[in-house]
């Protein structure tokens, strides 16, 4: 007699579970901070700082941080797509390194929208996910998870693409990173190309996205909704 052998849903230990929650609120605190930073850098503006000098630290260790979330899906800890948590990944920690890398850009205007945009997607981001473990999220923290974006999507793309933008000049005449034909490889490479690709990839990319989290939206707060409606009629049946 052969026994069926369905698939197991294992559940993350408590020290999983710990640690998944530690991790998500230090990164709250992170961009927190950052956001206060930003904040504080236009309403009590330094003399002799711009603001990447204030702020290249908190956005390099927090940023280069989310590379976690890239090992907890790969070990199973963290049920997502692991090639779409790579490519967000790893399209953040371009933006960081164009600006580390490429002085014009510090002195983006992209860099304040950019920045802002990505304080405020991730707080309530990694809010949502760490009120997640423990089993509950306050509506606000849902709201804000799937309404703010209609906002900080178009500021947070339009900053990445003014950064990169910005960058073009400084690539064109320095040849930055660039290897020209002809070298004993017979292999040629343009950064300055390679950004111009990265650029026009967020026209198709951005609108799916966009689109995305509006269904994600409607879809979310419609079971919420729902949810009120039934908890309310149970309460007013069993006065």
């Amino acid at each position: 007699m052969s026994t069926a052998k369905g698939k197991t849903n294992k559940k993350p230990s408590t020290v999983a579970n710990s640690y998944l929650f530690l991790y998500n609120f230090i990164q709250v605190f992170g961009w927190s901070y950052l956001l206060f930073q930003i904040v504080n850098f236009y309403v009590n503006p330094p003399k002799d700082q711009t603001l990447w000098d204030i702020v290249k630290y908190t956005v390099g260790i927090f940023q280069n941080a989310a590379f976690i979330e890239i090992i907890n899906v790969a070990i199973g800890l963290v049920k997502s797509n692991l090639a779409v948590t790579i490519q967000q990944v790893l399209s953040r920690v371009a933006i960081v390194a164009a600006i580390a890398f490429i002085p014009e850009t510090s002195n983006s205007p992209g860099l304040p929208l950019a920045l802002t945009a990505w304080c405020f997607a991730e707080i309530t981001r990694y809010s949502y996910y760490g009120f997640n473990i423990i089993g509950y999220i306050p509506y606000l923290v849902v709201w804000a998870r799937y309404t703010f974006f209609y906002v900080l999507y178009p500021v947070g793309v339009s900053g990445e693409l003014l950064v990169y933008w910005t960058s073009l000049g400084y690539l064109g005449k320095t040849k930055m990173w660039s290897i020209e034909m002809p070298n004993k490889y017979n292999f040629s490479f343009s950064l300055w190309a390679a950004i111009c690709i990265v650029m026009l990839v967020y026209i198709p990319l951005f609108p799916q996205m966009y689109l995305h989290m509006v269904y994600q939206r409607k879809k979310t707060l419609s079971k919420l909704e729902l949810k009120k409606v039934q908890k309310k009629k149970f309460l007013e049946d069993n006065v």
